[in-house]
């Protein structure tokens, strides 16, 4: 599919066109689906192959993963492949890799950024063992850890500024409930004319074109002792949750769990673990 045609792709594997076709008759037999339309102007997916796709793609991520961590050296000491949403990978991701990688030097990590759906994805089919979100989905064998909750402030680049209409207001979907309390706020202002699924784009976005947005507290926190970024006063301020969600069996093997969390929630330790097992 990535190539368009079964000649370049068996050029891409180095094997005969013969050898790739009777590799995809056979999955297909095994399947008992046609995944591919064959055209003499190259290859197209069927809605089964479309389907299928996503599920080959993981499982090629994984055995990858899989033939990555089985040739580590001698010494090297747990292993942890770490999702995060891309908008808590300035505090709580960075933070989480910098505090296991300074106490436990002989840990293998890697940090996959990427909105909920995928995080979501990568736990779920065990590409990732380690997951920092904001929406929870736990399934069995995970555990789910309450992080310190985040605090989203609107913030302006024009210092002064109160909180009513902004022409160069920025709205950027938080998630959750956030929608609804945040119209519940400003049930009489204007619609925003741009807005952005991640808070880093639209900080990006904000200190090059200037306005006004709704920003994690954190995320703004380096802009605004530079002066660039001020807290807009009589602004509603909005909370939400964030959580790890880690795979039991990984989590076995990690001897510095207990203390990043103690650093990363301001609730005690114990009291933390939700656990998906119905036991």
């Amino acid at each position: 599919v990535e190539t368009g045609s079964l000649v370049k792709a068996s050029d891409r594997l180095n094997v005969t066109q013969s050898t790739v076709t009777a590799r995809l008759k056979n999955l297909e037999e095994e399947l008992g689906q046609t995944l591919l339309h064959r055209q003499k102007s190259g290859v197209s997916l069927t809605s089964n192959g479309f389907r299928f796709r996503r599920y080959a793609e993981a499982m090629i991520d994984l055995w990858r993963q899989a033939r990555q961590e089985t040739s580590f050296p001698k010494g090297v000491g747990t292993v942890c492949n770490l999702g995060c949403h891309v908008d808590l990978w300035p505090g709580l991701g960075r933070q989480m890799l910098d505090e296991i990688e300074r106490d436990h030097p002989s840990a293998v990590l890697s940090a996959w950024p990427g909105n909920q759906v995928l995080v979501e994805q990568w736990l779920g089919t065990g590409l990732i063992d380690a997951a920092i979100t904001y929406r929870v989905t736990v399934h069995e064998n995970q555990t789910m850890h309450t992080l310190s909750e985040e605090r989203l402030i609107l913030y302006s680049t024009r210092q002064g500024s109160g909180p009513g209409a902004d022409p160069g207001y920025i709205y950027v979907d938080a998630g959750g409930d956030f929608g609804r309390r945040y119209t519940a706020a400003y049930a009489s202002e204007d619609f925003a004319r741009i807005s952005f699924g991640s808070a880093v784009w639209a900080l990006e976005y904000l200190m090059d074109r200037g306005g006004s947005a709704y920003l994690p507290e954190n995320l703004a926190a380096e802009h605004c002792a530079a002066g660039h970024l001020h807290a807009v006063d009589g602004a509603p301020i909005f909370t939400r949750e964030r959580y790890l969600i880690t795979n039991d069996k990984a989590a076995t093997g990690w001897p510095w769990l207990a203390d990043v969390l103690s650093r990363l929630s301001n609730v005690p330790v114990e009291a933390q673990m939700v656990s998906a097992d119905p036991k």
